[in-house]
């Protein structure tokens, strides 16, 4: 088995996150969506709700690779390199929310969208914050105390919310207290409103809970490395994520299971159900051979953020560019024109596969090329 094929499960799970990714993020129409492909509404869990943290994992599963690179390096340029890739993520998170940085006002002309009206807190820049502190929890301290402190973050979050937050709900979307915080760090008008209120679900204090997702990634990357080409590696990869999800049923009547407050509960079913994942595709790549499926989702795995992004930007365009005599975005047009006529329900899942495979081909080129955009 060649190093490349050792650990190509590690680069389908990737790939599959970024395909899902894609997907979920992209309907064709957000009102006839199935409902898997929707997050949970507040506590609970659906499969969409999965791919952010695996997003989260995964990057813990690279940071397992690529921190034996600085293994020889001084204090100082290692602090340097993780600091310097974190604000590069956190900023084109946040340049991400404020492109195109115009917008079309009722009189159908180009407005300026003003930086105080911009989400700050996001999906990218919470993996940049995940990032930077596992990161250097991973460099300073033992393995040992790394995953002590990342459950001590799961308990601690859930003390803060019990009790800072509302005593009769602490739980509630508008009185937890990471929304509060959120609220009085950046303003309303800097917050996620997709909910219809100003609540952020990937603001300061969650992110504190998520940095665990990163942390216990790098493990798991680690274990792969090490024991992924035994039955035995597999064997307990796929105990423990059963124990996980275990430990967080159990937790979840105490401490919901609630994606959008990103609650331990929650840390330890994601992480669970990853192992779970991974467990199954080393078990079918490395054990029974079977690699002919995985080329498609290699081409995601090669160029994830950048991938990512251009489906952000892609489809923020699609609404940007108005067609037509009425001046309707050109996703509206495209839907209506071309896949709504496969019915509202599977019209708008076909729209986001078809976008999701716009997005491979350019990630098939590049992998082609050997173009590979690293942050």
């Amino acid at each position: 088995m060649t190093s490349s094929q050792r650990f190509l499960a590690l680069d389908v799970l990737r790939g599959l996150t970024i395909c899902f990714m894609i997907i979920v993020n992209t309907p064709g129409n957000g009102a006839t969506t199935y409902p898997p492909l929707l997050h949970a509404h507040w506590n609970g869990f659906t499969p969409t709700d999965l791919v952010f943290p695996t997003f989260m994992f995964v990057v813990g599963n690279a940071m397992s690779f690529s921190m034996k690179k600085w293994a020889g390096l001084s204090n100082a340029s290692v602090n340097w390199k993780i600091f310097k890739r974190a604000l590069i993520i956190f900023l084109l998170g946040f340049l991400m929310y404020w492109f195109p940085f115009v917008h079309w006002n009722e009189q159908h002309q180009l407005v300026f969208n003003p930086l105080s009206n911009t989400r700050i807190m996001g999906v990218l820049q919470r993996i940049a914050l995940g990032y930077f502190f596992a990161a250097l929890m991973i460099r300073y301290l033992k393995p040992v105390r790394v995953g002590q402190l990342s459950f001590y973050f799961l308990v601690i979050y859930w003390l803060i919310l019990l009790f800072f937050g509302d005593h009769n709900d602490p739980y509630n979307m508008l009185t937890n207290a990471g929304a509060k915080l959120d609220l009085w760090l950046f303003g309303s008008n800097h917050l996620y409103h997709g909910e219809g209120v100003p609540f952020d679900p990937e603001g300061v204090l969650s992110t504190l809970p998520a940095i665990a997702n990163v942390t216990f990634g790098y493990a798991v990357g680690r274990w792969v490395q090490e024991k992924g080409k035994t039955y035995e590696g597999v064997a307990k990869l796929l105990l423990a994520g059963v124990l996980s999800v275990v430990l967080a049923l159990s937790w979840d009547w105490f401490f919901p299971i609630n994606k959008k407050l990103w609650t331990g509960s929650f840390v330890l079913l994601t992480v669970g159900i990853d192992c779970i994942i991974l467990a199954g595709l080393m078990y079918i790549i490395d054990f029974l051979q079977q690699r002919k499926w995985t080329y498609f989702f290699e081409v995601f795995g090669k160029n994830p953020l950048f991938i990512y992004l251009l489906s952000e930007l892609g489809a923020t365009l699609l609404w940007f560019v108005r067609v037509g005599p009425d001046q309707q975005p050109l996703h509206s047009w495209l839907f209506k024109n071309i896949f709504k006529h496969a019915g509202m329900y599977f019209g708008s899942f076909l729209f986001a596969i078809s976008f999701m495979l716009f997005c491979w081909l350019i990630g098939y080129v590049l992998h082609k090329r050997r173009i590979y955009v690293r942050v």
